[in-house]
């Protein structure tokens, strides 16, 4: 049987909407940018990039987890053959997914993989690849933010539902965030559907530091691409010279951070205005939280769900844990 593949295309943000979000960022006395831009065309090649970094372990551990523990995954999140929908959050190329959806082809589960993602380059990417290694798998890729794209899943009223959320993604979030988010996904979910959600653990600073500061300069090239992205699309004139990568681990708090650095006084221009840079003048680009098991825990019991399994890498760097919507 061949794979069912349709590619839906609400787009998930206007130009007027990502105009309106750089201009308010850069308005703020905090100039920031919202992560949730990275990734055009651009974007999606250097993230893979640094996928591959060796300073990026995040990929490399959650690969080795659903790689070697997918059937102890799928016993979990599958009681059952019943008829599902996967659907994975923020799914990019699916090379770490695919090897627990070769398992569920190869012993037959009666699931349709529902990837949704904010960029429709990299969707277009996985289908083909997912067609290719597995035609024999039922597929829906959408073309949407998470909850929107969540929220078309579940209109089906009688087909249960299992939710992906890897990567470490929920760690683009504040930790008030994240929380605020489970709780959304709890409210979208009926009771019985489970999630699988991957976190990156604490571990000794300088390794967090390094997996976002590579020698490479992959993230800092993932970073100013995004000034290139809004000078094509929204019209300005960002010099991406006067600007540098800067990343910072407070061990306290779990929390990495990483800017883009002004590197002298200057303005940018947008087609209706005029934005001020002053020299090392910061704008906020992204976070990626890191989490202890008790905090994980905590946030299961506080957003309506029950912690059913934990699957951690063979350095207990990494975990990716189940959870049950009670």
């Amino acid at each position: 049987m061949n794979g069912n593949t349709v590619i839906n295309r609400p787009f998930p943000f206007s130009a007027r909407q990502f105009y309106d979000d750089v201009v308010e960022g850069l308005s703020a006395p905090l100039k920031r940018l919202s992560s949730k831009y990275f990734y055009d065309a651009r974007g999606d090649e250097i993230f893979r990039q640094i996928m591959q970094a060796p300073e990026y372990y995040l990929f490399r551990c959650e690969r080795e987890i659903l790689e070697r523990q997918r059937a102890a995954i799928t016993e979990v999140l599958f009681s059952d053959t019943a008829a599902t929908d996967l659907v994975e959050l923020g799914a990019g190329d699916g090379t770490k997914t695919f090897f627990l959806l070769e398992h569920l082809v190869y012993r037959k589960y009666a699931v349709v993989y529902r990837p949704i993602d904010i960029s429709q380059h990299i969707l277009h990417t996985l289908t083909a690849n997912m067609q290719d290694r597995l035609p024999e798998l039922r597929m829906d890729a959408v073309h949407a933010e998470y909850f929107d794209g969540l929220e078309t899943v579940m209109l089906r009223p009688s087909q249960r539902v299992v939710v992906l959320f890897l990567g470490a993604n929920i760690g683009n979030m504040a930790k008030e965030d994240a929380e605020a988010f489970c709780r959304h996904l709890r409210a979208s979910l009926r009771p019985g559907d489970k999630v699988l959600i991957g976190f990156d653990l604490v571990k000794h600073p300088r390794i967090i530091q390094r997996a976002y500061d590579d020698r490479a300069g992959l993230t800092a090239a993932f970073n100013i691409n995004l000034l290139h992205r809004i000078n094509t699309e929204l019209g300005a004139d960002f010099n991406t010279d006067l600007f540098e990568h800067y990343c910072t681990y407070v061990p306290e708090t779990g929390q990495c951070v990483s800017y883009l650095v002004s590197l002298e006084a200057h303005q940018v221009n947008f087609p209706d205005r005029t934005v001020q840079f002053d020299r090392d003048e910061l704008i906020h680009m992204e976070i990626s939280q890191k989490y202890r098991e008790s905090e994980i825990t905590d946030m299961a019991s506080k957003t309506g769900f029950l912690p059913l399994r934990s699957f951690y890498d063979e350095r207990r760097w990494f975990v990716d844990v189940v959870w049950e919507a009670v």
